[in-house]
Order: C-alpha cells, then sequence, then structure tokens
C-alpha cells in the first residue's frame, strides 16, 4: 500500500511540477518539490531490500522527513498563489495518509526488532 500510494503521489507532484513551470513560469519551489516527492517513495522502495531491519528503518525514516518537507513545499506553494486552496487539501490529504502509513510502519517494526 505505501509504495503504492507514494508512486502515485509522486505522479501528481510531477504533473504538478510540469504545470508549474510551464503555466506559472515557477522553477525555484517546483524543483524542491519534485526532489523532495519523489523521494519518499524512492526511499520506501529501498526500504524493502533493505540489509538490515535497522536499514529499513532508517530509510523509512528518511521517507517520512521527505514527506514532511514536501508537505511544507504544498504550503508555501499555497501561501505564494501558486495552487489553489482546494489543490493545497487534496495533496496535503495525500501527504498525510502517507506520513501515517510511514509512521505506523516504522512503529511495527522498531516493535519487532
Amino acid at each position: 500500500m505505501l509504495l503504492e500510494k507514494s508512486l502515485l503521489f509522486a505522479a501528481r507532484i510531477v504533473k504538478l511540477y510540469k504545470y508549474l513551470t510551464a503555466e506559472k513560469d515557477e522553477v525555484v519551489i517546483s524543483k524542491q518539490i519534485i526532489r523532495s516527492a519523489t523521494s519518499i517513495g524512492a526511499n520506501a522502495n529501498e526500504a524493502v531490500f533493505g540489509i538490515s531491519k535497522a536499514d529499513f528503518i532508517a530509510k523509512l525514516h528518511i521517507s517520512l522527513k521527505e514527506a514532511a518537507e514536501t508537505e511544507y513545499w504544498i504550503k508555501l506553494l499555497y501561501l505564494s498563489d501558486y495552487i489553489t486552496e482546494k489543490e493545497k487539501e487534496s495533496l496535503i490529504c495525500d501527504c498525510l495518509e502517507i506520513k501515517k502509513i510511514l509512521i505506523s510502519t516504522i512503529n511495527t517494526a522498531k516493535e519487532n526488532i
């Protein structure tokens, strides 16, 4: 579930990046959000092949940090009038869902050490 949701979220952000750069001529925040949002799933995928439980947890922590950063960029895009409140809320909702899954997975992995 985490891998699929993070991939779909990353695809949404890629589309947002295309929109922001083509329609709004915004490049600075766009580069930041695409880097952090696509890193969520990349690190989660890497965690699956971690060499140890500690490595698995560490990679998921990186994903969680990237999700928190992505949430910041979404809010900044809204406050800078690049996206609407409805767009912000939709993106934040998806991001928070991923963060909840990550936190739950991390906590479960820590309990099973």
